[in-house]
């Protein structure tokens, strides 16, 4: 018996063979297709990942752009708003008038510099007024007192047109005191507070019928305890009844002292006793005439006529009011600038020197 020997490998057909060789191929054909879609999804994904940073920068520039276009909007009307602020300046520069005077700044001076200025202020203002008065009429001292405070409030004018009718009826204390005070209030109405004033006028004068025998007294310390007389109106009537030096301090005094940095004080006794010491008290009486006879001429309140002032060269305050002469002089007040002055019978030292007496109440 024939035995048949065993072999470690299968004869392979040709079929089998032809088979594998095909499918090697296919294999190798797809493996090159799948390697070349590879290639082609990472160039994809390379274009797309340029194409994003492409995005991106454009991104970031319009970002920037947008950032820049709001930064221009919003400067845009902050560029409007100072074109039109600016505007309005350019046209007032346009339209301003020639540029005035600054004033001057705060003298800084010696207590020895600042007597001899004032001395020197008020030795110019007695050239320029050497008819300065009080400016309420009066024939007496209860006149003047009577006249001095119904002058609160009002004006001297207003008071001078008032007096003869209430003088008229009632010429002495005694006759006031026992007045009827509705016939008073009626006289005394245009000045103003007519009831307050009638109560006061009445007062003084039973206080002076009764206490000083229906005579004005001449002493500061016996007419301050009058009522409705302070020491302002003590000083008016001493110094132009008796001849005895005063200060007043009304409001054009305290005004022009302070303009001319004699004082910085507003307390009307404390004005009094600082000013009092810059002058020798001989000159204290008509040292206020001068400076009130000024303060209503040419050193206003709201717009002094500093281009007319004949003391601007000793004044800190120049520059204030209205430094151009010839409109400076536009704005004098009484014989100054051709006016009516406010007593109905002034001096005659104001008459020879061109004031115009004040009409009566009730004239033109």
């Amino acid at each position: 018996m024939k035995t048949t020997k065993a072999t470690n490998s299968t004869p392979v057909k040709p079929v089998a063979k032809k088979a594998a060789k095909k499918s090697a191929k296919k294999a190798t054909a797809t493996t090159g297709k799948t390697t070349g879609v590879a290639k082609k999804a990472t160039a994809t994904i390379e274009k797309a990942a340029t194409t994003s940073s492409k995005a991106t920068a454009t991104s970031e520039k319009g970002a920037s752009a947008s950032k820049k276009a709001t930064a221009s909007k919003k400067a845009a009307p902050a560029k409007k708003a100072a074109s039109k602020k600016a505007a309005p300046a350019k046209a007032v520069a346009k339209k301003a008038p020639p540029a005035q005077a600054a004033p001057k700044k705060a003298f800084v001076e010696s207590q020895a510099a600042l007597v001899r200025r004032a001395r020197r202020i008020n030795r110019e203002l007695a050239e320029v007024y050497p008819y300065a008065h009080p400016e309420l009429d009066f024939e007496n001292p209860f006149q003047l007192v009577i006249a001095t405070v119904l002058s609160a409030q009002t004006t001297d004018l207003r008071v001078n047109q008032t007096t003869p009718a209430l003088f008229a009826k009632y010429p002495t204390p005694e006759d006031l005191a026992a007045a009827n005070p509705e016939e008073v209030e009626e006289i005394l109405r245009p000045t103003g507070f007519f009831r307050a004033k009638t109560k006061s006028v009445i007062g003084l004068s039973k206080a002076l019928a009764e206490d000083f025998g229906g005579e004005v007294p001449g002493r500061l310390e016996d007419l301050v305890k009058l009522p409705g007389v302070g020491r302002k109106t003590a000083f008016v009537v001493l110094g132009n009844a008796f001849g005895r030096p005063g200060i007043t301090v009304d409001t054009h005094f305290g005004r022009l002292v302070r303009r001319w940095q004699w004082t910085d004080e507003t307390d009307p006794d404390k004005v009094e006793a600082v000013v009092g010491a810059l002058f020798p008290k001989s000159e204290w009486t008509m040292l206020s005439h001068h400076v009130i006879f000024h303060g209503r001429r040419i050193c206003h309140a709201r717009k002094p006529a500093c281009g007319a002032c004949p003391i601007a060269p000793l004044c800190p305050a120049y520059g204030e009011g209205e430094t151009d002469p010839e409109k400076a002089r536009k704005l004098l007040k009484y014989e100054k600038g051709g006016f009516p002055g406010q007593r109905l019978n002034p001096p005659q030292s104001y008459l020879d020197a061109g004031g115009i007496p004040a009409p009566p109440l009730g004239a033109g």
